[in-house]
């Protein structure tokens, strides 16, 4: 599966709006509807988008968007990442602090809503068994760890590095 094709089919998951994991179920049927080999290089195209988008500067945002991100709410923080299509995705990896941008997460600054979605990280795996009954061949990729010594301290850093969003999320220091 081409780029392009994989995030048109999300895009077309996303019409219709709805919750994220809503997009995600759509996701799946439109999927499941294709050739098993295309949900294979779909898995395997969406293994290379996690694996790209695990930054440490990723996981900061994520970190002050989600009052907290462990490593598996990061995973799902990221699966809802997708659910908001290809170009938020992308601007988001270049520039963690464009979220700040996005009229859900400035309102998130004031409603503490947090952003996950682990059924969007499962589309593949959903869809391959819808249209075959069997499980998707081969293991879950492993996902390339960052360096722990990359990592900040979130609460430390986070006005120099990601100076919009934690104008949002973190409170000003006391005078």
């Amino acid at each position: 599966m081409r780029t392009d094709d994989f995030w048109q089919l999300i895009d077309r998951a996303r019409t219709g709006g709805g919750e994220p994991d809503a997009v995600a179920a759509r996701a799946v049927a439109l999927l499941a509807a294709r050739d098993p080999e295309e949900i294979i290089g779909y898995a395997h195209h969406q293994q290379r988008v996690l694996a790209a988008s695990y930054r440490v500067d990723l996981w900061g945002a994520a970190y002050l968007i989600n009052g907290g991100a462990s490593d598996d709410g990061f995973e799902y923080f990221r699966g809802w990442l997708m659910t908001q299509g290809r170009e938020v995705f992308a601007r988001a990896v270049a520039d963690p602090d464009s979220l700040a941008e996005l009229p859900q997460i400035r309102s998130a600054s004031l409603s503490g809503e947090e952003f996950e979605c682990e059924d969007m990280l499962a589309v593949p795996w959903d869809a391959y068994r819808k249209a075959t009954a069997t499980d998707l061949p081969g293991e879950r990729a492993a996902i390339r760890q960052p360096d722990l010594n990359d990592f900040w301290d979130f609460d430390d850093e986070a006005r120099r590095r990601l100076p919009r969003l934690a104008a949002l999320f973190v409170e000003p220091p006391q005078e």
